[in-house]
């Protein structure tokens, strides 16, 4: 008879990880934040996707510029990890609206994971809804928009239609010569700038400030603008930090290109005076709400929304205009019409967005353009250059001021639709959201 004692009862096998799923998990993330997404929108995606891939205890880490997922079988066994670094960001909301449609799909149970991943290579080798000829002109319609809002006639609008796409033409080769971001937006500026200045030595000086409030419009970064703020408010600091970071230097070189040009001008001669640039609509014109639903409907189209979406921005800009333009009406101070207007709108996207099951940013972004602060830079640049120091920080500082309360107007808009809906966040639910646990300042 064996005495010896028994063996010990060998340890359960630990859950497995599927590397399939880690991959699908951070390519999704991958195109989401590539695509212009915002990180809590991004890390809800992705935590989805995990918990529908039976990915055990699985960690999402999100920033600008990496992904990390990481699953932990247990039982001793070694986590899986994975990371991916995002290298080229392009606005392509188009794509938004198929990657969360991907992902809801797959939260239901309704998508293998073969199936997952055949549909996201789809997804990744679709072609835009628009030409790339239409992106392209999208942009010189959307500053030609802007100088008809600024009071800008036909010769006006033209002529700004011509500066931006020149600019943007020239941004574009010194692109493919690997010349850094920041200095093709200051190329870009200045042209537009340069064209106003050729038009004041022509004797038009009241022409010239629609013309280049009309080709920085162009180059504002809304898209970044907004999602930095909404990163901020749902915690996500890191990614705000860095999203507010890029809106600095993506203004700061606008403002270079500027202020080169304008200190240019002024020292050959050129009469450049704030007298002559345009002051906002005092009362609702049609042809300022045509031109700045114009505004929303080409800036959406730049942005690659999806085609459905169009109606809604073009409708987005004409109301924000409208809500700005009573509010100064009743003497509302710029930055707080702006805010007010935003907040509206704001409403209207989120709703709007999830009624439809689409993600939000394709809504809110394009509705923002015909408020973003043109006029108030080229103010502040015209005053800094002309003997006016003091107006001319203030003036940039009521630009950057506008700017900031357009972004968060729209994002408190989402924080009250979501305050006073049932249905939660669809990946770790209502109450799992990290921005909604107090900090109480600790």
């Amino acid at each position: 008879m064996d005495h010896s004692p028994p063996e010990p009862p060998e340890e359960e096998p630990s859950e497995v990880v599927d590397p399939r799923a880690v991959d699908l998990v951070l390519r999704v993330g991958e195109l989401l934040l590539a695509s212009g997404e915002t990180t809590e929108r991004v890390n809800e995606a992705m935590l989805g996707l995990a918990v529908a891939y039976e990915l055990p205890r699985c960690e999402v880490q999100v920033t600008l510029t990496s992904l990390l997922v990481s699953a932990h079988p247990g039982k001793g066994a070694p986590p899986m990890t994975g990371t991916r670094a995002i290298r080229r960001r392009v606005p392509a909301f188009w794509r938004l609206t198929a990657l969360h449609q991907l992902v809801q799909d797959a939260s239901i149970g309704m998508l293998e994971l073969d199936e997952a991943h055949r549909r996201l290579a789809e997804i990744k080798r679709a072609r835009p809804p628009y030409p790339a000829w239409l992106l392209v002109v999208s942009l010189g319609l959307i500053a030609a928009s802007g100088s008809v809002l600024s009071g800008g006639g036909p010769l006006v609008a033209t002529t700004a239609f011509i500066a931006t796409l020149l600019g943007d033409r020239t941004a574009a080769a010194l692109a493919r010569r690997g010349i850094a971001e920041f200095f093709q937006l200051t190329v870009a500026a200045a042209i537009g700038a340069g064209a106003a200045a050729v038009v004041v030595a022509m004797g038009n000086p009241g022409q010239a400030a629609t013309i280049v409030t009309g080709s920085i419009l162009a180059l504002l970064p809304g898209r970044p603008l907004v999602a930095s703020i909404q990163d901020g408010i749902t915690g996500d600091l890191v990614s705000a930090g860095a999203r507010v970071l890029e809106v600095f230097f993506m203004i700061a070189a606008i403002v270079a290109g500027l202020g080169a040009v304008v200190y240019l001008a002024v020292n050959l001669g050129v009469e450049i005076d704030v007298r002559h640039l345009p002051t906002p609509a005092a009362e609702l014109r049609p042809v300022a709400v045509i031109a700045a639903a114009g505004i929303s409907l080409t800036f959406a189209v730049s942005l690659a929304v999806p085609r459905d979406v169009l109606l809604s921005a073009a409708l987005g800009g004409a109301l924000i205009w409208a809500l700005y333009v009573i509010a100064r009406g009743w003497h509302v101070p710029p930055v707080l019409a702006a805010g007010m207007a935003a907040t509206v709108v704001g409403i209207l996207a989120n709703w709007q967005a999830r009624r439809s099951g689409q993600p939000v940013m394709p809504y809110v972004v394009p509705s923002i353009g015909p408020l973003l602060p043109g006029t108030a830079l080229y103010r502040g640049m015209v005053e800094l250059n002309t003997g006016s120091p003091e107006s001319g920080v203030l003036s940039l500082i009521g630009a950057v001021s506008v700017a900031l309360a357009l972004a968060a107007g729209v994002n408190l808009g989402g924080e009250l639709v979501r305050a006073f809906q049932h249905v939660g966040l669809s990946a770790s639910g209502r109450w799992a959201r990290p921005a909604a646990r107090r900090t109480r300042g600790f």
